[in-house]
C-alpha cells in the first residue's frame, strides 16, 4: 500500500519558521511529483508547491514565492517543505500528495493519486 505521512506542523509566531517533512512508501520515490496542499477554514484546498512536477523541477503558488522551499532526499523517500517568515494567513492544514503524471500540476482538472493526512500549521500574529 501506498502510505504519505506528513509532518512537522506546529504552533510559530509570525516571522518565525518550520520545515514540514511528507515520508512516502509503498512507491517508486522518484518517479512520483510530490505536492504540498494547505486548507484554511472555510476555504478551498490550496496548492502550495511540488517537485518532479513534470513540467518544472519545482513550482510554487504565489503567495509562498520566496518565503518557501521544497527539496526531497531521495534516500529517505522524503520531500521537505522549508517555510520562513511564516505570516497568520499560512496558517491551516498542510497535505502531501503523490502522482505518478503530475496531476493537479500538469492540469487542475486532474486529481493526486495518493494523499496524506494532514499536520496543522497554526502562526500567531
Amino acid at each position: 500500500d501506498v502510505q504519505l505521512q506528513a509532518s512537522g506542523g506546529g504552533l510559530v509566531q509570525t516571522g518565525g519558521s518550520l520545515r514540514l517533512s511528507c515520508v512516502a512508501s509503498g512507491l517508486v520515490f522518484d518517479d512520483y511529483t510530490i505536492g504540498w496542499f494547505r486548507q484554511a477554514p472555510g476555504k478551498d484546498r490550496e496548492r502550495v508547491s511540488c517537485i518532479r512536477c513534470k513540467t518544472a523541477p519545482t513550482l510554487y503558488a504565489d503567495s509562498v514565492k520566496g518565503r518557501f522551499t521544497i527539496s526531497s532526499d531521495n534516500a529517505k523517500n522524503t520531500v521537505y517543505l522549508q517555510m520562513n517568515n511564516l505570516r497568520p494567513e499560512d496558517t491551516a492544514v498542510y497535505y502531501c500528495a503523490a502522482d505518478r503524471y503530475g496531476g493537479v500540476f500538469v492540469n487542475p482538472h486532474y486529481g493526486m493519486d495518493w494523499w496524506g493526512k494532514g499536520t496543522l500549521v497554526t502562526v500567531s500574529s
